[in-house]
């Protein structure tokens, strides 16, 4: 496994001035030559007097300049000399190094990835879609550069299995209420796609900033029957309300009247009682009142 590494590089307005220099130390050098020809008869001595300055202008003027580079912020670069790793550079502005070094960019700015929508089944077997978004930066250089093909690919890949992984763990929805399920549990489905996806990522350099569902739902095929379902637990949850709550007034209505001693009840008023507040309390629509002029006994 690669481990990144800082390069040392020289600030490149220095190392500017010191390419000036000599350039111009070897115009000198050049000029001096040509000076002194007229003490040169050969033509061999000649070409030996102008070699040591023609291959250093040569030199200066084409590889020199090949070690000058600039790096924005947010960005890197991983360099090589001859196939073998010479370390990352992340020191931002004008820079020098090494002409011979192969520079390879590499950025350190948070990137997304949005998974597609998937199709799996949950942890109950129920198809359904899901589909998550992935936001990280490269945080070893060296990783993401050699340890894998393409990091980029790398991450994309991951994501999905990590996906899909995850949402075999978890069930879409369930009545048990102390059991996390996709839905209802979003923050910690969350982490735990965070914590596996950096698992995952560590071995490319990537570090994982956030990763978060972005697309729940039932497939196609089942989702008007999860939809009745989901309709029935909610109109079964409303009434048992509306039912808890109508048994807590006639509770406290008959009480109240009997702390009060507005009027003895027999069981048999009692229930009567009870029936009609209950119908009244629960019925869905507005109740007309009967008055009945005789007793319950004819």
């Amino acid at each position: 496994m690669s481990q990144e590494r800082s390069n040392f590089c020289m600030n490149g307005w220095l190392a500017l001035v010191f390419h000036l220099l000599l350039l111009a130390a070897n115009v000198y050098w050049f000029w001096s030559v040509i000076a002194n020809l007229t003490q040169t008869s050969s033509v061999g001595g000649l070409l030996i007097s102008l070699a040591g300055p023609i291959i250093a202008g040569i030199l200066l003027l084409a590889l020199y300049p090949a070690g000058y580079f600039m790096l924005y912020p947010n960005t890197a670069k991983v360099l090589t000399f001859f196939g073998s790793y010479a370390g990352s550079v992340r020191q931002t502005g004008f820079l020098w190094t090494n002409p011979f070094y192969e520079k390879s960019l590499m950025s350190l700015r948070l990137q997304t990835v949005q998974g597609p929508i998937l199709k799996v089944n949950d942890k109950q077997g129920n198809p359904i879609e899901i589909s998550a978004i992935n936001i990280f930066h490269v945080e070893d250089t060296a990783k993401a550069r050699f340890d894998v093909d393409n990091f980029n690919d790398y991450v994309s890949i991951q994501t999905e299995s990590a996906l899909r992984h995850l949402a075999t763990n978890y069930a879409y929805d369930h009545d048990d209420s102390h059991e996390m399920t996709l839905r209802a549990s979003v923050d910690e489905v969350s982490r735990a796609l965070q914590s596996e996806l950096q698992d995952r990522l560590a071995k490319a350099g990537v570090q994982v900033d956030e990763a978060r569902i972005t697309h729940l739902a039932y497939a196609p095929e089942i989702a008007m029957a999860m939809l009745r379902r989901q309709q029935a637990t909610a109109v079964i949850a409303a009434r048992k309300q509306i039912v808890d709550g109508a048994v807590s007034i006639v509770s406290s209505a008959l009480s109240e009247l009997s702390a009060q001693h507005v009027l003895e009840l027999d069981n048999e008023r009692k229930v009567a009682m009870v029936s009609n507040l209950l119908v009244v309390l629960c019925s869905e629509s507005q109740t007309q009142p009967i008055v009945n002029t005789g007793t319950l006994y004819q």
